[in-house]
């Protein structure tokens, strides 16, 4: 008779699965979901996130719309290698802002056995993309892509556009400074700009 291993949550390989999109599209909600599946499921967790974002919290992850996770902030990817020891998923916020060594990194944990969960901006405010994370879908198991709703039509948001002047690629803000848009709706705001 062959047997196989149990699956589910509590018995999953290594693996890494990418939360993607634009800003207000759900993906460190979706993040949390995930971390909050493998706690309920008695895996031991470890979520971090970049000691520079601060927005909401200096520890913990927290989603716009306020739900909240205990985080580890951290300056390197190199760090989580050193302080995922022992950890059965490993959740990574916000990791466009990481160096380009949290693709190994990601790596390394998945085959060792970690299931890996990164969210991240797909692409910056002028739709280039952004960091590590072209490189991040690329060596994913699994890709999710969420979506915002255009605040000017209502169809499925493309981009984080920045409503404030400022060329700075990493400019930490919420709805004040940016806004998501439709390709559409953003082609048009290029435009209003530059008049």
């Amino acid at each position: 008779m062959i047997t196989y291993p149990a699956t589910g949550e509590a018995h999953r390989p290594g693996r890494i699965e990418v939360v993607c999109g634009s800003m207000f599209s759900g993906k460190t909600e979706e993040l949390i979901r995930r971390m909050r599946r493998a706690q309920f499921a008695k895996q031991r967790v470890e979520i971090f996130k970049p000691a520079i974002d601060v927005r909401y919290s200096e520890e913990d992850v927290v989603s716009h719309d306020q739900k909240h996770i205990q985080s580890t902030p951290i300056d390197s990817s190199a760090s989580i290698l050193l302080l995922s020891s022992d950890i059965d998923v490993v959740g990574i916020d916000e990791a466009q802002f990481f160096d380009e060594g949290i693709v190994d990194v990601c790596n390394q944990l998945a085959n060792r056995g970690v299931r890996v969960i990164v969210a991240g901006l797909d692409m910056d405010f002028k739709g280039v993309p952004f960091g590590p994370m072209p490189a991040l879908c690329a060596i994913a198991d699994e890709v999710t892509k969420v979506h915002a709703i255009c605040v000017r039509c209502g169809s499925l948001a493309y981009v984080s556009h920045r409503k404030v002047l400022s060329d700075k690629r990493v400019l930490l803000g919420e709805t004040q400074e940016y806004e998501p848009l439709c390709r559409d709706c953003y082609q048009k705001a290029i435009k209003e700009k530059a008049e």
